[in-house]
C-alpha cells in the first residue's frame, strides 16, 4: 500500500510560469498543473501561486513534503533564494517558512525544500529521465540561459556553498561577448536563447535562407525552433548555424571533462530541441577538446523528458532528505 513517504510534490518556478505536479517516488509524475508565476507583481503574488499550485495537485492526497526548483543561488541548507533573475523585488526569501505559512491548512509536516533549477533538472534526470543509466554525469539546460548541474554517484554535487555546476558562465573565450552575469566569453553568451537568436538574425540577414519566410521582416522573429525547422527543411544556412553553435557547446564539455573526468552529458532545455543538427558538431567538437587519454567512453545524450525533469528532481529533493534522515 502506498505510504505518505510515496509522494511529494515538485515545484519548477519560471519568470513567465511556474509547474508543480505530484509526484509518485517510484511511478512519476501523478498529475500537474501550470499557471503563470506572475513574477511583475512581486514575491507575495509569486509564493501565493505556488501554494495555490500545491493544493490543486494533492486534492485530498497525503506527501511527504515540498520541492522547490528556483532560478540564481540557492543556500547551502536548501531554504534560501536569493536575487533570481527575472524576479523582481525579489531580494532573500526563505522559501519554507513563507510555503508552510501559505500551506497552513495542509498542515505540511514533511522538508519543504528549494534548490537551483538546473540542479533539480539534473537530479530529475537521474532518476527518471536520460541520466538514469549513468551513475555520474553533467546536465546542461539550454533555454534563456545555460544552466549545469554536476552529479557523481546519483547525487548533486553542490560546491562549497551550493552553487556548483554553473556551466553557462564557464568562458570558452576570454575576449569574447559579456553574459548576463559579467563573465567575459561565456558560454551562456554564445549558446543562450537571446543570443543564439541575435547572433543567427546578424550572420543570416544577407543570405538566401528559408528564414526569410518564417522569421519576420529583417529576421526580427528568429528562434532556435525556427532555426532547427528551417534546418531540418534542408536549409543550408540554419544548419551551418546551428553547427556554429555545436561547435560551442562541444568546446565547453571539453573543458567540463578535462577537468572533472565526467565524460557523459545529458542535454536539455528547448535549445536542445535542435537534435543531431546542434548535438552532432558538439560531439565532433568534444573530441578534438579533451586531451586523448580521456577521449574514450565520452558521450552526449538528449534528454527526452523535457521540463518534467524538473518537477521530478524537485520532488526528488524531498525523497531524498527523508533516506538521509533514517
Amino acid at each position: 500500500m502506498p505510504t505518505t513517504t510515496d509522494y511529494a510534490v515538485g515545484v519548477d518556478l519560471g519568470g513567465t510560469n511556474l509547474k508543480v505536479a505530484l509526484v509518485e517516488r517510484e511511478g512519476g509524475i501523478v498529475r500537474q498543473t501550470k499557471r503563470p508565476s506572475g513574477a511583475d507583481r512581486g514575491p507575495e503574488h509569486v509564493l501565493d501561486q505556488i501554494a495555490h499550485g500545491v493544493r490543486q495537485v494533492v486534492g485530498d492526497d497525503a506527501f511527504a513534503g515540498v520541492g522547490i526548483g528556483a532560478p540564481g543561488a540557492v543556500s547551502l541548507d536548501r531554504t534560501t533564494v536569493v536575487k533570481p533573475p527575472n524576479f523582481p523585488g525579489w531580494d532573500t526569501v526563505h522559501l519554507p517558512d513563507e510555503i508552510r505559512r501559505r500551506l497552513a491548512d495542509l498542515d505540511v509536516a514533511g522538508p519543504i525544500l528549494v534548490e537551483n533549477d538546473a540542479n533539480a533538472a539534473g537530479l530529475g534526470s537521474a532518476f527518471y529521465g536520460a541520466g538514469a543509466p549513468f551513475d555520474s554525469f553533467v546536465m546542461v539546460t539550454l533555454g534563456t540561459g545555460v544552466g549545469g548541474a554536476i552529479v557523481i554517484d546519483n547525487r548533486l554535487f553542490r560546491g562549497t556553498t551550493g552553487a556548483a555546476g554553473e556551466i553557462g558562465h564557464v568562458s570558452i573565450d576570454y575576449e569574447g561577448p559579456y553574459s548576463r552575469a559579467g563573465v567575459a566569453g561565456a558560454a551562456e553568451a554564445y549558446l543562450g536563447q537571446k543570443f543564439l537568436s541575435r547572433h543567427a538574425r546578424y550572420q543570416l540577414l544577407a543570405r538566401d535562407t528559408h528564414l526569410h519566410q518564417t522569421s519576420g521582416h529583417d529576421l526580427c522573429d528568429v528562434t532556435p525552433e525556427r532555426l532547427h525547422t528551417s534546418a531540418v527543411a534542408g536549409d543550408p544556412a540554419a544548419q551551418e548555424l546551428l553547427a556554429w553553435a555545436g561547435h560551442k557547446l562541444g568546446v565547453l564539455m571539453g573543458s567540463v571533462v578535462n577537468l572533472l573526468d565526467i565524460r557523459t552529458f545529458v542535454v536539455g532545455g528547448g535549445v536542445s530541441n535542435a537534435g543531431p543538427w546542434l548535438l552532432d558538431p558538439a560531439r565532433k567538437a568534444l573530441q578534438r577538446a579533451v586531451m586523448p587519454s580521456m577521449a574514450e567512453g565520452v558521450r552526449v545524450v538528449r534528454e527526452t523528458r523535457g521540463n518534467d525533469v524538473a518537477l521530478l528532481g524537485a520532488a526528488r529533493l524531498v525523497f531524498e532528505h527523508l533516506d538521509d534522515a533514517e
